[in-house]
C-alpha cells in the first residue's frame, strides 16, 4: 500500500481531533482501539495481536501523542503567523521581570484554571502543550523542521 493510501485511509476511518479543539481533554480510550485495530488491518495482522509496533511501523502515533502533536503544531502556527485571529489572540508569550538566562526560550503565559473542564480549553491546553515541549522544538522556525523534531520526540514517549 502506498503512503498516501494509508494517510488516506487512516483520516476516513478515524475522527479528525483537531475540529474540536475543547476534546482534546477527554479522549476516549475507544478512538485507541479503533487506530489499533486500523493499524492491524493495515499491516494484515492475524487475531490480537499487539498493535504498538504496527503503530510504529505505518508511523502513526498512539491517539494521546497525536492530540499533543495538533496542538503543539496548531500553538506553533499561531505563535508564527498569527493566524487564525481568534486563536491568536488566546495566546500571550510569558515576559519574565528579571533578565533569566533562559529567556531565549520562548514560554507562554498558563492563566489559572479552577475546573477540569477548564483545561481543555485552547487558552490552557495550547501554552501548556508548549511549554512541556523542549526547548529546541520549540526554537524551530521552519514548519517542516517543527513537523520532524516534534514527531520523533513524541515517538521517544511512547
Amino acid at each position: 500500500m502506498t503512503a498516501a493510501f494509508l494517510i488516506v485511509l487512516q483520516d476516513i476511518c478515524l475522527p479528525d481531533v483537531k475540529a474540536n479543539v475543547s476534546v482534546y481533554g477527554a479522549i476516549p480510550v475507544k478512538l485507541q482501539h479503533a487506530k489499533n485495530n486500523l493499524a492491524r488491518v493495515v499491516c494484515q495482522s492475524q487475531g490480537r495481536t499487539n498493535a504498538r509496533p504496527r503503530l510504529c511501523s505505518l508511523h502513526w502515533l498512539p491517539v494521546r501523542q497525536r492530540v499533543t502533536y495538533k496542538v503543539a503544531f496548531l500553538t506553533h502556527k499561531v505563535r508564527t503567523t498569527a493566524t487564525p485571529t481568534n486563536l491568536s489572540e488566546l495566546v500571550q508569550t510569558h515576559a519574565p521581570t528579571r533578565a533569566l538566562h533562559s529567556y531565549d526560550v520562548p514560554l507562554l503565559v498558563v492563566s489559572r484554571i479552577h475546573t477540569e473542564l477548564a483545561r481543555r480549553t485552547f487558552s490552557i491546553a495550547a501554552p501548556s502543550t508548549w511549554n512541556s515541549l523542549p526547548a529546541d522544538i520549540r526554537l524551530c522556525k521552519n514548519i517542516l523542521t517543527l513537523k520532524h523534531h516534534l514527531k520523533t520526540h513524541l515517538f521517544k514517549l511512547t
